[in-house]
């Protein structure tokens, strides 16, 4: 944390603690809230997230810092520094604050209101860690859903769920001695019954408002599926009215905002992931004939923000507040009908991106006394994995784009911030040319691309021979017919909704379990297959025994259906492979924590 010089510390608040619902009003009753993500909803990104709104809707956003690791924050100068930067200089003694050396986090000049999130598992660490940040933010909530495994082997997030009297401590201390309020975020469980038991007990603890992920503990990575707005609907209608409750889960795109404040009643909508591949996402898409050189809109009337104008902003917060310098001068970003001339500048093109051994001799020639350190920065740590979510379907495509941004290295090297420039500069010019193609062809340049992507489907061999299909292969025939669009375990109609052309920026749609599990990206456990294999010998022999249909089979619950249900839904049986080190592009699921 950076921090304050010893003169003149900030005095201490006179405002009274609010609590709740009036907690919640005296902050504007936001509306938007963007999630705590590790290493993911630092200061620039939250300043990315703000850009996009206007002054009103600025006034109805939230913002939560990354997850902290208490015990770490509190004992640990190093880690306080490297992730939390509120002052200039470390402060070392909680309240020694000087509101001349205010820098970035919580300042509120531009980054209010502001909640710092920490998991902990132990009350007075808690404590000490909440006091230290408690002049820089406006609450303090305590982690109750991160379902990785890291939390599971440090015994917090939705690990502790299972301990209620702990939880209830946790949440208490700060309540009876934390100057600012504090709040909670948990999963549901297997129950409805049982989640509002365990809403209940955070409430009675002191939370001033529940955040609801409508996800259980094992809902994550391949095995993420829909979130369930229903629990959180069920907790709104059966807590008190004055609770305050934010919803998340299942918010890809702008219009899923207000879809969720309907269905479930809450006072306001957080996002995780939609907000890293989209951070304009809270954001009024502008009406038609207004959209500008930033926003793009097709010739069907579907848009978004392009994914140059993005990552221009990203880079223009990190030069004025991050490295507190003057952004580059740009050109306007270009649209159809500007000068061309630019885009086939050759030596500019080609010039400005050196590999391999061009990069090598620039090394030997800045010589080692010119060595950056490390950057401890969270916000230049951030940046490249940034880039690769927001560009993921940008780079799928432009591989040699996906590799230039590979070879930056801005945590390693302040200096190599001129090599993300050189990415936005290649990236600029790529999508400069799709809507030239975009243009000219009047929109078919895109689906042409997409035919060209879509891998053709193998033929049926033909078997002469076969026997006629039994009632039961009839069956499962009907059931591979159904139209992807309209089956409930299959990603097709989302991914469809959401797919825009690559220059524009556009969520990320994980596939459900069950495709997971037939493309192989998941595999069930030898214990499971066993499980898997004998309730198909069971079905198989009972089609060779007629029996009366039971209640359970008329109403189509057959026992196999039942079996890959619970397979799909046991915490731990079923093996996720790891991200491969060589594959940055790829998503890490410990960047959103639940």
């Amino acid at each position: 944390m950076a921090s304050a010089s010893a003169s003149t510390p900030v005095a201490a608040s006179t405002k009274p603690k609010l609590h709740g619902r009036a907690f919640y009003e005296s902050l504007g009753s936001p509306k938007f809230v963007v999630a705590p993500m590790v290493d993911q909803s630092e200061f620039a990104w939250r300043m990315l997230t703000r850009s996009f709104l206007t002054p009103q809707e600025n006034e109805k956003l939230l913002a939560y810092t990354p997850m902290f690791h208490a015990r770490l924050f509190q004992e640990a100068a190093h880690y306080r520094d490297s992730h939390f930067q509120a002052t200039k200089e470390p402060v070392e003694t909680p309240g020694d604050a000087d509101p001349s050396r205010l820098f970035l986090d919580g300042n509120p000049s531009f980054d209010r209101p502001l909640f710092v999130q920490f998991c902990a598992n132990d009350p007075e660490h808690l404590l000490h860690a909440a006091q230290r940040v408690a002049p820089y933010c406006d609450a303090v909530d305590l982690n109750l859903g991160c379902p990785q495994g890291i939390a599971r082997k440090g015994h917090y997030g939705a690990f502790l769920q299972e301990d209620q009297e702990l939880i209830y401590n946790l949440i208490n201390i700060l309540h009876k001695n934390l100057s600012i309020p504090v709040t909670a975020k948990i999963r549901i469980l297997e129950t409805k019954e049982d989640t509002l038991a365990y809403a209940k007990n955070v409430l009675a603890a002191g939370a001033s408002i529940l955040t609801v992920h409508g996800r259980r503990r094992e809902q994550k990575g391949h095995l993420t599926g829909v979130a369930d707005w229903g629990y959180i609907r069920y907790l709104r209608e059966n807590l008190p009215k004055e609770t305050v409750i934010f919803a998340n889960g299942n918010i890809l795109q702008h219009g899923d905002v207000e879809k969720c404040l309907e269905a479930t009643g809450a006072d306001a909508v957080m996002s995780a992931e939609g907000n890293l591949s989209d951070p304009a996402i809270f954001a009024t898409p502008p009406p038609p004939g207004q959209e500008g050189r930033e926003y793009w809109r097709g010739l069907d009337g579907l848009g978004g923000y392009r994914v140059d104008a993005v990552f221009r902003r990203y880079m223009d917060i990190i030069h004025k507040h991050v490295l507190g310098q003057d952004p580059p001068e740009r050109r306007p970003l270009f649209v159809v009908g500007d000068d061309e001339a630019w885009l086939h500048d050759t030596a500019v093109q080609n010039g400005d991106h050196e590999e391999g051994p061009a990069r090598k001799k620039q090394k030997r020639e800045t010589g080692a006394s010119n060595k950056q350190k490390p950057s401890t920065s969270p916000n230049i740590v951030a940046i490249r994995p940034h880039l690769f979510h927001l560009l993921r379907h940008f780079v799928s495509r432009h591989t040699d784009i996906r590799d230039a941004l590979a070879r930056t290295n801005p945590k390693a090297n302040a200096n190599d911030i001129a090599g993300v420039e050189k990415v936005l500069d290649m990236v600029e010019r790529r999508v400069a040319q799709g809507l030239i193609d975009y243009e000219k062809s009047g929109g078919k340049s895109i689906e042409e691309e997409e035919l060209a992507s879509k891998p053709k489907p193998a033929p049926k061999a033909q078997d002469t021979n076969t026997a006629d299909p039994t009632p039961k292969e009839e069956s499962n025939e009907k059931e591979n017919d159904i139209d992807p669009e309209d089956d409930p375990e299959s990603s097709v109609a989302t991914v469809k909704a959401c797919k825009r052309p690559w220059w524009v920026v556009q969520p990320i749609i994980r596939p459900l379990p069950k495709e997971a599990l037939a493309k192989g990206s998941i595999k069930l456990s030898k214990k499971d297959r066993k499980k898997q294999e004998q309730a198909a010998a069971a079905a198989a022999a009972d089609t060779l025994t007629p029996a009366t249909p039971s209640a359970e089979t008329t109403n189509g619950n057959n026992n196999e259906s039942n079996e890959q249900t619970q397979l799909l839904k046991e915490d731990g049986t079923i093996k996720e492979p790891p991200i491969h080190p060589e594959a940055p592009e790829q998503t890490a699921d410990e960047l959103v924590s639940g």
